[in-house]
C-alpha cells in the first residue's frame, strides 16, 4: 500500500511499476483521503480513484484497489460507475475496497469533509448508508434493466450501469473496519474483510465476531477472506516479518504491507527479498 499523500505521483508510479514485475507481490493499494491525515497538513494528497485509474493503465498484472473508499465521499451509483471504469481499464484487476468513512475522533480526517462541503453524519448513519450502498453497487454491476431504489439513506430512480465490470459476476468486494456494527455489514456483503493491524488478540477477537455474525445469517465464514494492513519497518524488517507470521497464525492470509514515504530505491524488490521471501508462514 502506498498512501498517496506527502509524495509525488511519479514516486508512487515508480513503486507500482516495480511491484508489477514481482510475482511475490500480488496486489497494490491506495487510500482514500482528500487532505493529509499525517505529516504536513498542507502537503499534497491525490484523489484516490482518479489516481487508481492512472495506475491501472500503467500496470499489467497487479490486482489493485483503494484501502478503503470512503462511502461518505461519493454517491454509490457514481462510485459504481467509477469502479466499473477502473475494472475495464485494468482488464479486470480491481478489488473494490469500501468502508463507512473516517472516524469522528480523527480531527485531520474530519476537516476534509468541511473543506469539501461534504456532510458528516454520525457513525450509525454511515454504517446504514454503507449497507445500502453495497446493495446498490452490486445491482448496478449485475442487473440488465434500470431499477428504482428507495432506501433510508439513498433514493434512485431509473438506476442503470453500463459498461459492466469485466469481472463476473462483479469485482470482489473488500470492506474495511473493525466495529461490531460494521462487521454485520461485512458478514452480509463482503468477499474480503480488512482490518488495520495492531493488537493481534483484538484482531483475532474481531474475526471471531465476524464468524458469529456469518453464522447468524447462514453464511459460511470461510467465504470471507481475512485481510490485514501491517506497516513495513525499513529499519527493523524482522519486526514486520514477526507481525506477518502472527497475523497468518490468526487466520489472515491477505496481507497488505504499508510503505512509508519517502520510498527507498528499489523498495518493492527489497520488500520481496527482505520481508516476503524470508517470512515463515
Amino acid at each position: 500500500m502506498t498512501a498517496p499523500s506527502q509524495v509525488d505521483y511519479h514516486d508512487v508510479l515508480r513503486v507500482w511499476r516495480e511491484a508489477d514485475t514481482i510475482p511475490a507481490i500480488e496486489h497494490a493499494w491506495l487510500y482514500d483521503h482528500l487532505m493529509p491525515i499525517f505529516g504536513d497538513p498542507g502537503g499534497p494528497t491525490y484523489e484516490g480513484w482518479t489516481l487508481l485509474a492512472a495506475l491501472a493503465a500503467q500496470t499489467r498484472r497487479l490486482r489493485l484497489g483503494l484501502l478503503v473508499t470512503s462511502n461518505r465521499f461519493r454517491p454509490p451509483a457514481m462510485l459504481a460507475k467509477m469502479a466499473a471504469t477502473v475494472d475495464v481499464v485494468s482488464g479486470g484487476r480491481l478489488d473494490f475496497g469500501i468502508g463507512a468513512g473516517s472516524r469522528p475522533s480523527h480531527p485531520l480526517a474530519r476537516r476534509e469533509y468541511d473543506a469539501h462541503g461534504l456532510p458528516y453524519h454520525d457513525f450509525t448513519d454511515s454504517v446504514g448508508s454503507l449497507a445500502e450502498a453495497c446493495t446498490i453497487i452490486r445491482r448496478l454491476w449485475t442487473e440488465a434493466e434500470p431499477f428504482d431504489f428507495h432506501g433510508t439513506h439513498h433514493q434512485l430512480v431509473g438506476a442503470f450501469g453500463n459498461p459492466k465490470p469485466v469481472q463476473r459476476p462483479y469485482p470482489p468486494i473488500l470492506i474495511g473496519g473493525r466495529s461490531a456494527a460494521l462487521l454485520r455489514v461485512v458478514a452480509e456483503h463482503a468477499d474480503l474483510w480488512n482490518i488495520p493491524g495492531g493488537d493481534i488478540a483484538d484482531v483475532a477477537s474481531r474475526s471471531a465476531l465476524l464468524d458469529r455474525y456469518c453464522a447468524e445469517i447462514g453464511r459460511d465464514p470461510a467465504a470471507i477472506t481475512r485481510s490485514i494492513h501491517l506497516p513495513v519497518s525499513y529499519d527493523q524488517p524482522g519486526a514486520t516479518r514477526a507481525a506477518i507470521s502472527a497475523a497468518v497464525d490468526a487466520g489472515f492470509r491477505h496481507i497488505v504491507l504499508g510503505l512509508s514515504t519517502p520510498y527507498p530505491p528499489d523498495v518493492a524488490h527489497w520488500v520481496a527479498a527482505e520481508i516476503i521471501s524470508t517470512t515463515a508462514v
